[in-house]
């Protein structure tokens, strides 16, 4: 190993990576000082988990330096990175769902002794590291029964529970409402305060602007430039991001909104949720806004109307006709589709193909009167999908778990455009999505309503929210406890219900 002076915890200097023909980073340049929150932005497919990745051990470099606290360092797998002191919560989770909260956050630790655990000591260690986070969860609890904010929350306790003098957190806030984007920002600060370097990956350029102190932009595998937060602005990044300026972000929505609704949902109660007394309507053309707290019911209600949770009371009318969905596959076989907030669990199927993935909500149209697949109308199909979508792939049949965020999340968008959806539920439609494939997914929302289809969209991003929405719905407690009209919107609305307050008058 090689030993040099140097005010940075980690120099990764001159990296470069191919898989195969395809060179994903070319001679990329980061430095990270202890103490430090430096972003790391790019657009979705430039780079940016290849480097982490590589910094961690998951995969070696092809060339380049890595330097962490004066030393050279070349971790073979991620064990190796984190005995250095690299953690890093993923955008996409990796808890083990039949096992506790805490032996989650000390699984490396769970083989550390020949005889036997202390069980109470783990579950109580757990506790308090959650408790120091400054959240409600129970460290005994499966974590297959968490939400996914509080599945999220786990991943940095279990980052924290080790030596960790580099924390990478890629894409962290993606599904925490304001409330807890607070808290985290707290947590970072006291990482900060105790010399912890961190790595921070999003997409949210406004919270880079209130955390970071400096930022590193890749853009197709090369650095475009790393400087100081205070040395740039939001329109400074996006060029660095994407090579162009950025007009608009949200569309115009000028759309034809249907007098009768499409969907009524009267007094729907859950079983097994908090979820109860729910009304609300949805019309042609509309793109109507869910907002609430994390724990307030928005995904559990779109669950229940798409009958993946159980039903205790209520009604669905669609079309003026009352309809039963107690399976996805009754709400299916009435065009009522759902895009999870999840990707990797309940959106998109990784290891299978574009094509089957698209083609698996719609087999009665590619399908012949005796149940044998019209191939040539599934290609048809998926093809006119992948083109109207711009699906960034070379053709059908690669897997998507090859693709980007972006890309898979048009994927799950477009397996309920298959089947010509009345009412589509978008929850958390741009989680862990680049700016550049942001406006993208609101371009095809927007294209989604003029065909007449009712666009129901949860978020926990105020601005887009507001951005897309023709209104607001916000949930408080597992109900609807306001709604916001266009001219009404604003963040300070939208957290007023929340918490259950009244507007100012």
């Amino acid at each position: 190993m090689k030993t040099s002076e140097s005010e940075y915890r980690v120099e990764m200097t001159g990296i470069s990576k191919c898989f195969g023909v395809v060179k994903v980073l070319e001679n990329v340049n980061i430095k990270v000082k202890p103490g430090e929150i430096h972003a790391l932005l790019g657009e979705n497919g430039a780079g940016k988990s290849t480097l982490i990745k590589i910094l961690s051990g998951v995969h070696p470099k092809d060339s380049g330096k890595i330097v962490l606290n004066g030393k050279e360092i070349n971790p073979k797998n991620p064990h190796e990175g984190q005995v250095l002191g690299i953690s890093v919560v993923y955008q996409e989770l990796s808890l083990v769902n039949d096992l506790s909260v805490a032996e989650n956050i000390y699984l490396h630790k769970l083989g550390s002794r020949k005889f036997w655990m202390n069980w109470k000591k783990i579950t109580q260690d757990a506790q308090e590291l959650i408790d120091s986070l400054g959240f409600k969860i129970d460290a005994s609890a499966k974590v297959r029964s968490l939400s996914i904010v509080q599945k999220q929350v786990v991943e940095i306790a279990k980052a924290l529970s080790e030596d960790t003098k580099v924390l990478v957190l890629d894409e962290p806030t993606t599904v925490f409402d304001p409330t807890d984007i607070k808290k985290l920002f707290e947590n970072l600060f006291k990482l900060k305060e105790k010399g912890i370097s961190i790595i921070y990956i999003s997409h949210h350029l406004d919270e880079i602007f209130k955390i970071a102190d400096s930022v590193t932009v890749l853009r197709d595998g090369v650095d475009t430039g790393s400087m100081a937060v205070s040395d740039t602005n939001k329109d400074g990044v996006i060029r660095l991001m994407i090579g162009r300026e950025l007009k608009d972000l949200f569309p115009v929505r000028d759309v034809k909104i249907g007098e009768v609704p499409i969907l009524e949902v009267k007094n729907l109660t859950a079983k097994n949720t908090l979820v109860h007394d729910v009304s609300f309507s949805v019309r042609p053309g509309e793109v109507l806004g869910i907002a609430g707290l994390g724990g307030s019911g928005r995904t559990e209600t779109a669950k229940l109307i798409f009958g993946a949770d159980k039903k205790k009371s209520g009604t669905l009318i669609l079309n003026g006709k009352e309809i039963k969905t107690k399976s996805p596959v009754d709400a299916a076989g009435h065009q009522i589709g759902f895009v999870s907030e999840d990707r990797k669990e309940e959106g998109v199927f990784l290891p299978l193909s574009i094509r089957r993935n698209i083609s698996v909500t719609n087999f009665d149209s590619i399908s012949s009167k005796l149940g044998f697949i019209n191939v040539d109308n599934e290609y048809k199909k998926v093809l006119g999908l992948i083109e109207k979508l711009n699906i960034k792939t070379p053709n059908s049949e690669i897997n998507v778990k090859n693709l980007s965020g972006g890309n898979q999340q048009k994927v799950a968008l477009a397996k309920w455009l298959s089947i010509d959806s009345k009412v589509i539920f978008i929850d958390e439609p741009t989680r862990g999505v680049d700016v550049g494939a942001k406006i993208e997914i609101y371009k095809l929302i927007n294209e989604v309503a003029k065909k007449g289809v009712g666009v129901v969209v949860i978020s926990s991003d105020m601005p887009e929210i507001m951005g897309i929405s023709d209104r607001i719905l916000v949930m408080h407690k597992g109900t609807f406890y306001g709604e916001l009209q266009k001219d009404q919107f604003s963040e300070e609305n939208i957290l007023r219900y929340s918490i259950g307050e009244p507007l100012k008058q």
